[in-house]
């Protein structure tokens, strides 16, 4: 075993983060009509309430554990990746392992619970800290683990990006001169790729909420268990592929 606090991030190919996109959506269409509208996959709302809170004078339990559990899933999927590595060489399998089970757990708290009459209630504060911890796994794990995928939670930054680049590669277009020099050149070259992968990132986010309101609607916690058994596939691919490529 070889331990070392840094994990070399690997090249994916397109399909995976655009299936964690996809549940990133999906797991967040389901806690907002079963939570009463919290989101799981990103914490910048967590933020505005804790501090309108604090002014307010009030408190909600919800989201004032809301950035610390997020922060702390972001731990957990670095400290897992670290010994993934060093005892199976597989960071990614076992980092994606661990949301899988937390995304278990926030089934299981859903199933427990469900119907929720009050966002207060002790397992739908359990079921949001469970799907918050699962998202921080996804979101730390992507940005350790997967070179150059854009964030498959949030899509603010992905968005304000797609803009950027889509208005550079149309202006480029605009003005075919303008890649005279190796270094313009190389910068447009790297414009169209981000682009490329950057784009089904928000498509499949999107994709993910449409197909995660009807399912949660329509089989209610069930709806859960997509998820689980996308996020599962995913770790026993990422496994497979550390055993193929293992020197």
């Amino acid at each position: 075993m070889k331990w070392t606090a840094f994990v070399a991030p690997i090249e994916p190919p397109l399909a995976a983060p655009i299936v964690l996109a996809v549940v990133a959506g999906y797991v967040d269409a389901c806690t907002f009509l079963g939570l009463f509208g919290f989101f799981v996959a990103q914490v910048t709302g967590s933020y505005v309430v804790s501090g309108a809170n604090l002014v307010a004078g009030t408190s909600d339990s919800t989201a004032v554990l809301a950035v610390p559990v997020f922060f702390a899933g972001g731990v957990a999927a670095t400290v897992t990746a670290i010994v993934g590595q060093a005892v199976a060489g597989s960071a990614l399998a076992w980092a994606l392992t661990l949301e899988t089970l937390l995304l278990i757990g926030g089934m299981a708290a859903f199933a427990a619970g469900t119907p929720f009459v009050d966002p207060r209630a002790t397992l739908a504060v359990v079921a949001s800290m469970f799907g918050l911890a699962a998202m921080g796994v996804q979101s730390a794990s992507v940005r350790l683990l997967m070179k150059g995928v854009g964030s498959t939670s949030v899509m603010t930054t992905n968005t304000s990006q797609i803009a950027v680049d889509a208005t550079q590669l149309l202006l480029a277009r605009m003005c075919p001169g303008s890649e005279d020099s190796a270094e313009i050149s190389g910068q447009h070259e790297a414009c169209r790729r981000r682009f490329r992968n950057g784009l089904p990132l928000p498509l499949g986010f999107m994709a993910g909420t449409t197909v995660g309101a009807i399912a949660f609607v329509a089989a209610g916690f069930w709806a859960l268990a997509a998820p689980v058994a996308a996020v599962g596939g995913l770790a026993l691919w990422a496994a497979r592929s550390a055993r193929t490529t293992a020197p």
